[in-house]
Parts: structure tokens; sequence; C-alpha cells
């Protein structure tokens, strides 16, 4: 499913830069369970969560896109 999909990618880029779930969902004024639950492919994220985790990431959509 493309949320799984979605997931694994915001951890892959969250732990390639060596933060933690808590750090980011700080970063991107999330709470950290909505980001774990994003990141299992749980929850779905609005286009306006994903934005705010991808800015905390400092990676752009087409970049976080071109490994799906």
């Amino acid at each position: 499913m493309i949320t799984e999909k979605i997931g694994n990618r915001i951890k892959e880029l969250r732990k390639l830069k060596g933060i933690s779930q808590e750090r980011l969902a700080f970063n991107a004024d999330l709470d950290r369970t909505y980001l774990a639950g994003v990141e299992s492919g749980k929850r779905n994220p609005s286009v306006k969560s994903l934005e705010k985790i991808l800015n905390a990431l400092d990676v752009s959509f087409e970049d976080f896109f071109k490994k799906i």
C-alpha cells in the first residue's frame, strides 16, 4: 500500500539524517505518536502533514517521491 511506502520512506530519510522520531515530530510540529503511525503505515498523512514532515527533513516532494 502507498501508506506503507510513504512511511518507510520517511523512516529511511529520518534514519539517514540521524534524527529520532521525537525530534522529527517536534520539528514538524506533529505529535510523536502520529508520526509513528505514519511511519508504520497505519496512518494516512494529509498533504499538509507530509509537507511539514518533509520540511523538517529538508527534503523536497520531488526527491521524496523519486524512491517510492
